[in-house]
């Protein structure tokens, strides 16, 4: 019995050593070919990313062969290939996995577009049909998870695109860089030896998003201050857009129970909005309100008057250029702003006061103030307007 148990026991101690043996992982060793993993991500402003997962081969072989010359067209061939493994052959070739060893992969956080093309969110297998000349094909493949480009099949491309081959300066590794980046569209750049297959890649609507973006925060807690709801009315002004909604959010970001609060940024959000709706008067009431707030500083009202003579307001401005100079007590810049505010509606002579008296408490440190205002002395000695 007890024989017959003990080997019992080692039947099963064989059995599990041979099956953690089948089942084990390797241990980490060098990238095959001394193909370096690379990752780049980019935000596209502040919303969208794009991630490309890639190897990087380079130029000189593992054994130190100089492939210059020797890339394009033979270690890389033109067109399709077939290569003789997995679901590629003669009757399916397949383009070059742009990059080495494992698939490279391009990542998008959002909706975009490739080279003017739409395609949707998510990670894609990124391959490449290189031509000696013409453009070449880039391929966004649902099939994000197979090695290299020897299971491609044309079934499963969600884009293909075509892209311009440019002369680069050398590359030693394969890269991908982000070459240009705009808030709305960046371009991406495949790069080795002496060429770049650059693309670009574009956010459809990019405002739609943001505001989007806006109300689901605000529904969160960005929504429990006051601060996001201003600050989504003005982005609203500013890029006029969503202005109905963008109403209602800065009258919440000054009235909402517990979180609103009149002060200057809540009014003058309202009234950046209540002017790109063309409700002029109650813009400037609200802004009225708002330069009299005591959260008001002397450079907001300072601003704010500037942007009435751009408006040609001449009048209106210097009413506010006097508020901010009985707020502050002459303190800088409100003299400035009386000097540029009697200039507007042609009084040099309190210009010429008030810019002088400025001249007088320019912040120390400031270089580019006191040639400006010398200048502008000048002007309004020959009853020219500083503004």
């Amino acid at each position: 019995m007890k024989n017959y148990l003990l080997k019992s026991v080692l039947t099963c101690a064989v059995v599990v050593l041979c099956y953690s043996i089948t089942n084990a992982q390797n241990v980490t060793t060098p990238p095959g070919g001394g193909n370096q993993k690379s990752i780049v991500t980019q935000y596209i402003g502040s919303l969208v990313t794009v991630t490309i997962d890639y190897n990087s081969p380079d130029v000189h072989a593992p054994n130190g062969d100089d492939r210059k010359g020797k890339i394009w067209g033979q270690l890389v061939p033109y067109g399709l290939s077939p290569l003789g493994f997995g679901l590629s052959n003669a009757e399916n070739p397949s383009p070059w996995r742009a990059g080495a060893n494992q698939n490279t992969t391009i990542e998008f956080s959002h909706d975009v577009e490739v080279q003017g093309k739409a395609i949707k969110a998510g990670k894609y297998g990124l391959h490449m049909i290189p031509q000696e000349s013409g453009p070449w094909t880039i391929v966004f493949s649902n099939n994000s998870t197979a090695w290299g480009s020897f299971f491609y099949q044309e079934k499963d491309d969600a884009l293909r695109v075509e892209a311009t081959k440019e002369d680069s300066d050398y590359h030693e590794w394969l890269t991908y860089e982000f070459t240009d980046r705009q808030p709305e569209q960046a371009t991406v750049a495949m790069m080795w030896e002496d060429i770049k297959v650059p693309f670009t890649i574009t956010i459809p609507d990019a405002k739609k998003l943001y505001v989007d973006n806006m109300r689901n925060e605000l529904q969160n807690t960005t929504g429990f201050g006051w601060q996001g709801y201003a600050s989504a009315a003005n982005y609203c002004a500013a890029n006029d857009v969503n202005l109905e909604e963008a109403l209602t959010w800065a009258e919440s970001g000054i009235s909402a129970p517990f979180i609103g609060q009149k002060n200057w940024n809540t009014l003058s959000a309202k009234a950046a909005v209540l002017n790109k709706l063309n409700r002029t008067d109650e813009a400037l009431a609200a802004m009225d309100e708002a330069i009299n707030h005591p959260t008001a500083t002397s450079f907001q009202i300072h601003g704010y008057g500037r942007t009435l003579i751009t408006q040609g307001k001449n009048d209106k401005a210097l009413e506010a250029f006097k508020i901010n100079h009985k707020k502050n007590n002459g303190a800088w810049p409100s003299n400035y702003g009386l000097a540029r505010g009697y200039s507007a509606v042609g009084d040099y002579k309190n210009a010429l006061k008030y810019i002088k008296l400025a001249q007088k408490n320019i912040p120390q440190g400031d270089t580019l103030n006191g040639p400006a205002i010398e200048a502008n002395i000048k002007k309004l000695e020959n009853k020219e307007d500083i503004n």
